[in-house]
């Protein structure tokens, strides 16, 4: 432990407080807690994972904490109720979850227990989401919970909706282009029956981040303001104008600006109560997603962050609908939300492991003076009068030197070791260059590259394709950082390289209080062995003692959108309950086999066994390989099908 360093210098350094409040912390060991209830009772997870291990449950893997979902929703009905009981709004909250935010069956069984009492429903996008919340969903006898049907719809999408109607779903089909009214209309004319219809509204209001796009005339869903009115004035002439129920909008996943969602609800607002003066049956207003998650723990209209918290968001929506309603003296409606990322993201943490480092060089050559080459004299002379005066200008002269010796290499007049040394003096300038910057209070432009020279890479047991796709497609950011050794300052910075084999397959980009951070803070791998110099070009040992991390606030999306980049398939999958002052491993999902990953991309295991063999029989024949050999071959080809795709 280093006496100088605190488990307070780490919360501060990672921002664990701005982020994890009030489910993630530090306890005494420096180890990460979890608070599965936002209670006093913590889960220490540096403790849990070598549980997990022992069970023979590998990394990396997911925890799901069950217990941060019902917290999550009860939280978001809490704040909302407030608002409601504050401003005198005269009608309720029924929420419903986005399916498509997470769809695995746990999750989605846990949400609609827990939603039970809040009468809280489902919604959906698609038809096989529909089997989900069909089967999944139970009838509410109050008819208070929602089932509500978005996205692209054909017309054995539609009957279903229609027909399950009729077995006591209160399902809202909200239509999001103009022919899925007609298709709608005839079904419900052969089934004789009144559907209950939505619209969704293109608002005006532009969102704001990588989703800002959902809104506006070139938005991928919805109805533009004169569709409504056609909607409205051919369901009038049916004489079903009083089907139409509900006014559904979407602004954008993850709104970092609580102006943006202020001027979305007016503007909604007004459209709702324009609605029920053309006669339209409204009783719903469905705000959609768009309630952001404090990656970054900045609390500021950052992509990564919010400037606004759960109540700051109830507070605006309930008081923009009450008033635009109270203005024309029409009925408040009952409001609706889908906060899938607000509800889901914090319950789930992705473990993984460091499995070896590439850091800079750390060793000096020795110099024999009068036998070196002389661009290794001069770098070795740049290196030995570097001080606090004259560090830039040897900085330049060691580039300088450095480039010469690459020349002089590429036209023969340098031999490989020859390169090799001047190489490793370039970095132990570079090295002692960056200890003098670290003590300066300003450092100059031209050598901001230093500090990125410097950067360690920490290879680690994961797939960012698979488990974190959104840190390698739109450059999410998500917290990341050891979950141990947080009573030890961090002597590393550090990127992560991934096990694919990808240069893309990697993260470089952290959370900062006021930026993006390119490096992460971590702490040198340690050995099992008494080999303390790791750092050298080639260290005697790889036995490292386990250094665990943890990417956190995950839950949301990132599950269903991996992909199986160099066949790295499904993690393995743990879910937490509490009980009492205890936890207990609820589900245990293990991760994809080499067989089961192969079989998506259609090898069967036993033809690629067979081939194996006749290979091994053939070179048998030919004397290249003895009996025992090819049945090890064999036997080892057959229990890495077996095993996880991940490195054990």
């Amino acid at each position: 432990m280093n006496d100088l360093w605190t488990i307070e210098d780490s919360n501060n350094l990672y921002q664990i407080e701005g982020w994890g409040h009030p489910y993630f912390a530090i306890n005494e060991l420096g180890n990460i807690t979890v608070s599965p209830q936002g209670n006093d009772y913590k889960i220490d997870l540096f403790e849990l994972v070598k549980n997990l291990q022992k069970r023979d449950i590998q990394l990396p893997l997911l925890i799901r904490f069950s217990d941060i979902l019902a917290d999550r929703l009860q939280r978001l009905h809490s704040c909302i109720e407030d608002a409601i009981a504050r401003y005198d709004y005269n009608n309720v909250y029924r929420g419903v979850y986005p399916i498509k935010c997470n769809q695995h069956r746990q999750l989605v069984e846990a949400l609609v227990e827990y939603g039970k009492p809040y009468h809280f429903g489902l919604e959906v996008g698609s038809k096989p989401e529909l089997m989900i919340a069909l089967a999944t969903l139970e009838v509410d006898e109050t008819g208070e919970t929602l089932l509500i049907c978005n996205g692209y719809k054909d017309e054995d999408y539609l009957e279903t909706a229609l027909l399950a109607q009729q077995v006591g779903h209160n399902l809202i089909i909200v239509i999001e282009q103009i022919n899925e009214l007609y298709i709608i209309l005839e079904l419900s004319k052969k089934f004789n029956l009144k559907p209950q219809l939505g619209v969704r509204a293109k608002l005006q209001t532009k969102g704001s981040g990588h989703w800002g796009d959902s809104t506006g005339e070139k938005a991928k869903f919805g109805l533009t303001i004169p569709e409504i009115v056609a909607v409205v004035n051919r369901l009038e002439k049916t004489d079903q104008l009083e089907c139409l129920q509900l006014l559904h909008f979407h602004i954008g996943s993850q709104i970092s600006s609580i102006a943006v969602i202020k001027d979305a609800i007016r503007e909604a607002s007004q459209i709702y109560v324009q609605l029920v003066t053309m006669g339209a049956g409204m009783k719903y207003l469905d705000v959609g997603g768009g309630l952001a998650v404090d990656y970054d723990g900045s609390k500021t209209n950052f992509y990564a962050s919010k400037n606004y918290n759960m109540q700051n968001y109830a507070n605006d929506i309930v008081a923009a609908v009450k008033d635009a309603c109270d203005e024309k003296n029409i009925p408040h409606p009952i409001l609706v939300s889908e906060s899938g990322r607000a509800i889901a993201s914090h319950h789930s943490v992705l473990i993984f492991n460091v499995v070896n480092s590439n850091n800079p060089p750390q060793e000096l050559p020795i110099i024999g003076e009068e036998k070196e080459h002389l661009v290794i004299r001069n770098l070795w002379e740049t290196y030995e009068n570097i001080d606090e005066e004259n560090y830039q200008e040897m900085y330049h002269d060691a580039v300088q030197f450095k480039d010469e010796a690459i020349s002089l290499f590429n036209f023969g007049y340098l031999t490989l070791k020859e390169r090799a040394k001047a190489e490793q003096i370039y970095w132990g300038c570079c090295r002692k260059i960056y200890e003098i910057t670290q003590k300066e209070s300003y450092v100059s432009d031209d050598l901001n590259d230093l500090a990125d020279l410097m950067i360690s890479t920490y290879y680690v047991n994961l797939s960012v394709f698979q488990s974190a796709p959104d840190a390698w497609a739109i450059d999410q950011l998500f917290p990341v950082l050891p979950i141990h050794r947080l009573n030890e300052k961090p002597n590393k910075k550090a990127i992560l390289a991934d096990l694919t084999c990808d240069s893309d397959g990697k993260i470089d980009k952290f959370i900062d209080l006021l930026d993006v951070k390119k490096s992460l803070e971590l702490h040198s791998l340690e050995t099992n062995k008494n080999d303390e110099n790791i750092d050298n070009l080639i260290p005697e040992s790889n036995d490292f003692k386990p250094y665990y991390l943890g990417m956190f606030l995950v839950g949301a999306y990132q599950e269903i959108m991996g992909n199986l980049h160099n066949l790295f398939g499904d993690i393995n999958v743990v879910h937490i309950e509490c009980k009492k002052d205890a936890y207990q491993i609820k589900y245990v999902v293990k991760g994809d086999t080499v067989t089961e990953v192969l079989k998506y991309v259609e090898y069967s295991a036993e033809d690629l066994t067979e081939k194996l063999r006749c290979l091994t029989e053939n070179a048998l024949a030919k004397n290249q390989i003895d009996l025992d050999n090819s049945q090890r071959l064999i036997k080892n080809y057959e229990e890495n099908l077996r095993s996880y795709t991940y490195l054990i």
